[in-house]
C-alpha cells in the first residue's frame, strides 16, 4: 500500500469491505485510522483488538442507509493500516498519534479514529484543533475522564478529557461515573456535563446538548456510554446508559446543526463468541458518516 506518509503499521481490512466502491488515499473524503492502543487499561483489557474487529464486522454491513436514503461509502472511505507502537513510553505513543492525525487532517481528510483506549483522543483533538480554531468536543461516555493524573501518568484513559480540555471546550453526555476529585474540579473546567441520571427529565435534552457546542465539533464516543445490555463488550461497563436510538438521535441532531470535522470510537473490548457489539460499533460509525455526508453522497 502506497501512503503519502509513513508510520509503524500492520495491514488490516477496509472499512465497509471492498465493494461496491474502493478508493485510494488521495481521492478519499474520509480516512479511517485504526489505533489499537491498550496500555493504560485499568479493569478488563482487550481494547487492542477493537479496531480489527470493527473492520471485520463492517465488511458484513449493508452500505445503504434507509434512514438517510444514502450510500455514504460512495464518497470515498479509505482505511489506513493499524498503527503499531514500538515505543517505551506513553508520551512517545501520544506524540506519534498526534503526528499521524496531523498528517491526515493536514491533507484535508475527515478522520475517523478506531480505538483502542480513550487515551488516544487528546492527541487527535490536538491535531484537529490546530486546523479548526473554535473547535468544541462532544464526548458521549459513561465516565467523566477528568482526572489530572491516574496510575502515574497524565495520559491515562481516565485523564482523556482533562487533556482534551487543554485544546478545546467539551460537552459530556451520559456521564454516570466520576471520582470525588473530578466532581470537585468540574465547576472550574470549561465543560458542560449532562448526567445520565437526570438528563432525560428535560424532553429537549438533545437540543440543550447541541446548544452548548460551537459551530465546529469533534465527537468522541466511548462505547460504555451505551446501556451494557446492548454493549457488554467494554472494559469498564456501568449500569444505565444510552439506547441505540438515543445515541443515533443525538448524533443526527448534532450533524444537522453543526459542522462535524472528525470523530473517534473507543473502548470496544471484543468478546469471544459475541459479535453483536462489534457490529454495533461498525454500524454506529457508518450512521454518523451518513448523517455528516448524506447531502454530499446524494440523498434520494
Amino acid at each position: 500500500m502506497s501512503l503519502p506518509f509513513e508510520y509503524d503499521r500492520v495491514a488490516v481490512g477496509e472499512f465497509g469491505g471492498t465493494m461496491p466502491t474502493t478508493t485510494d488515499f488521495e481521492h478519499a473524503r474520509v480516512v479511517i485510522l485504526p489505533v489499537p492502543l491498550d496500555r493504560t487499561t485499568s479493569y478488563v483489557a482487550g481494547t487492542r483488538n477493537g479496531p480489527h474487529e470493527i473492520l471485520v464486522a463492517s465488511s458484513h454491513m449493508e452500505l445503504w442507509d434507509e434512514e438517510t436514503g444514502t450510500d455514504v461509502h460512495s464518497i470515498g472511505i479509505f482505511t489506513l493500516p493499524e498503527m503499531d507502537f514500538p515505543f517505551g513510553t506513553i508520551d512517545e505513543v501520544v506524540g506519534e498519534i498526534r503526528r499521524v492525525a496531523s498528517e491526515i487532517v493536514g491533507r484535508g481528510k475527515f478522520p475517523v479514529v478506531l480505538g483502542g483506549e480513550h487515551s488516544i483522543t487528546p492527541a487527535v483533538v490536538a491535531a484537529i484543533a490546530e486546523r479548526h480554531p473554535g473547535l468544541s468536543v462532544l464526548q458521549i461516555d459513561a465516565h467523566a475522564d477528568l482526572r489530572d493524573t491516574y496510575m502515574g501518568t497524565p495520559h491515562n484513559h481516565a485523564c482523556a478529557m482533562r487533556r482534551v480540555l487543554e485544546h478545546a471546550p467539551t460537552t459530556q453526555v451520559g456521564i454516570r461515573s466520576l471520582s470525588t476529585e473530578e466532581a470537585a474540579a468540574i465547576p472550574s473546567l470549561p465543560t458542560h456535563v449532562f448526567y445520565d441520571f437526570n438528563m432525560r427529565a428535560d424532553p429537549n435534552w438533545m437540543d440543550r446538548v447541541v446548544a452548548t457546542l460551537s459551530d465546529t465539533v469533534y465527537v468522541t464516543i466511548d462505547v460504555d456510554a451505551f446501556d451494557p445490555a446492548i454493549m457488554p463488550a467494554t472494559g469498564t461497563p456501568e449500569p444505565g446508559g444510552l439506547s441505540w436510538y438515543e445515541m443515533i438521535g443525538l448524533l443526527r441532531r448534532v450533524a444537522e446543526k453543526k459542522r462535524v470535522v472528525g470523530f473517534d470510537l473507543v473502548e470496544l473490548s471484543p468478546m469471544g463468541g459475541n459479535v453483536a457489539p462489534n457490529f454495533l460499533c461498525a454500524k454506529l460509525i457508518y450512521k454518523l458518516l451518513s448523517y455528516t455526508f448524506g447531502r454530499e453522497a446524494g440523498r434520494r
